[in-house]
């Protein structure tokens, strides 16, 4: 694969990234794909490994060393069919997915790895380009019908895989747009929604249609948004249509629930994201939440933590600070201990680099009201994790004397979601498993499929709070074993 001695001759490649003083001016992406030659040496990288562990590292097994050799050679319309063979929407995944196959590449072991996902990247975004991403209508309909619940990742490839099956296909979305976390919950300067868009006209021609501002199953189930939306209900789903997919997120947020919780200025990291991509949209948002002229504090060291970081930058924040509960990991994991695994070691994004201060084992007490009902300051500890004897496992035990005020008009918790929104799946009757995601097996006959008859889940609603590549596979996954369910036999690539 690639050329043989070029993991010897050539240097891993950064894609390269418009300065950070001028980009947090604007919320577009920053990121430039590579040129054709650029990608074409960062794909002779690509080394004869032998096994090609960068395809189990990856969770839709993209045939990598694949797609690599053709870059190098300059075939760019077989890299894109190759890659578009495993993978629906490598422009979302080549933008955002946080690349386990480069953790699992064997050049990793001793060296930089490949660098696959700028290869993807320059691959998708060549492939719009050129005009070779076109609709795939089926050769044939089913005459069977499918609701697809949640626009998200996984209900988006779950729906193109049943449509370019023959089946109908209806994509329900409780929020005014398509595309649900990947529109509402991924700022835009690290997707821009016009990704989304013409994902959508493409399924379009291939027959899948959309319906938005519908919520299925009981009203007042959570969301994101505020706007009055139609209620359907699942028995309505279940005698109108052959299969039902549920594909939702997992969007019930962690809350912390301490003296001051109540205060003004206090909110979950998905009151405050969704809302600046609406303005960005266009939309007119009433009393948005603004981090302009703030000390802004971000509460959880994950990418939605980043998220806001980068958003309150741009929002003119006077300092972003970042805390984290568990402490600081190691700058460089272990390579023979980890390799080709997912390491743990520490990780700094593009909004970090933009501006922000960052703090490791910390947890807080509460927060101080300023005497008008708003937040005015963050009471915290500091935190150590030692192992208990009894159980093994390592235990939280605060500092004494470590307590310290932090001050704050703005505090935003991105602490991670739990489950996804109960009532959803207790509108359908749907078991759940001791995490409250529906509870549906992916291992032999009947995989996804839940206790409730042509019912079936995917994607974070099955699995939890997890990647956008997790919720494709799953999506594509699902689509299969529905085929198989409709007509006995699929077709459809698992």
């Amino acid at each position: 694969m690639g050329k043989v001695t070029g993991f010897l001759e050539f240097q891993r490649l950064q894609e390269a990234a418009e300065d950070a003083k001028a980009r947090v001016r604007h919320y577009r992406e920053f990121v430039m794909h590579l040129s054709d030659e650029e990608a074409s040496k960062q794909g002779a990288r690509c080394m004869d490994c032998g096994i090609p562990f960068c395809q189990n590292g990856c969770p839709v097994n993209n045939i990598i060393p694949d797609w690599n050799d053709l870059v190098y050679r300059g075939n760019w319309k077989l890299a894109l069919d190759t890659l578009h063979s495993t993978n629906n929407f490598p422009e979302f995944t080549g933008r955002i997915c946080p690349a386990p196959c480069e953790a699992a590449c064997t050049l990793n072991i001793n060296s930089d790895p490949v660098g696959i996902k700028s290869i993807e990247h320059a691959i998708i975004d060549k492939g719009w380009e050129m005009g070779w991403v076109v609709p795939q209508p089926p050769a044939r309909p089913t005459g069977k019908k499918v609701a697809v619940v949640g626009s998200g990742p996984a209900g988006l490839a779950c729906a193109q895989q049943l449509a370019r099956a023959g089946h109908e296909v209806t994509v329900f979305e409780k929020n005014d747009r398509i595309g649900g976390l990947l529109r509402y919950g991924i700022p835009d300067f690290k997707l821009e929604k016009h990704h989304i868009d013409r994902r959508v006209e493409q399924m379009q021609a291939e027959g899948v249609r959309f319906r938005t501002g519908v919520l299925v199953g009981e009203a007042g189930a959570s969301g994101v948004t505020d706007w009055s939306r139609e209620t359907l209900p699942a028995a309505k789903l279940l005698e109108e249509f052959d299969a039902v997919a549920l594909t939702g997120g997992a969007e019930l947020p962690r809350d912390l629930p301490v003296p001051g919780r109540e205060l003004r200025g206090v909110h979950f990291a998905m009151e405050f994201l969704p809302q600046q991509n609406k303005v960005v949209a266009g939309d007119k948002v009433d009393k948005q939440i603004l981090a302009t002229g703030k000390r802004v504090i971000v509460i959880g060291g994950g990418d939605t933590g980043s998220d806001c970081v980068g958003t309150s930058n741009r929002q003119g924040a006077k300092s972003v600070t970042q805390f984290e509960l568990m402490p600081q990991p190691p700058e460089h994991e272990n390579k023979p201990l980890t390799w080709p695994n997912w390491p743990y070691k520490l990780r700094t994004s593009s909004s970090h680099e933009e501006g922000c201060a960052r703090d490791w084992a910390v947890t807080t007490k509460r927060f101080v009201d300023d005497g008008k009902g708003n937040v005015r300051a963050l009471l915290a500890a500091r935190v150590e994790w030692k192992k208990d004897e009894a159980s093994g496992q390592m235990k939280m035990a605060e500092v004494p004397g470590s307590e310290f005020e932090l001050p704050a008009e703005l505090v935003l918790f991105a602490m991670g979601f739990v489950s996804p929104v109960a009532k959803v799946l207790e509108a359908f009757g749907v078991h759940k498993d001791a995490r409250g995601n529906a509870q549906a097996s992916t291992d032999g006959a009947g995989c996804y499929a839940t206790n409730v008859p042509k019912v079936f889940a995917a994607g974070d609603m099955r699995r939890g709070q997890s990647l956008v590549v997790w919720a494709i596979r799953e999506g594509r996954q699902c689509a299969r074993a529905v085929d198989e369910f409709l007509m006995g036999a699929s077709d459809l690539p698992r």
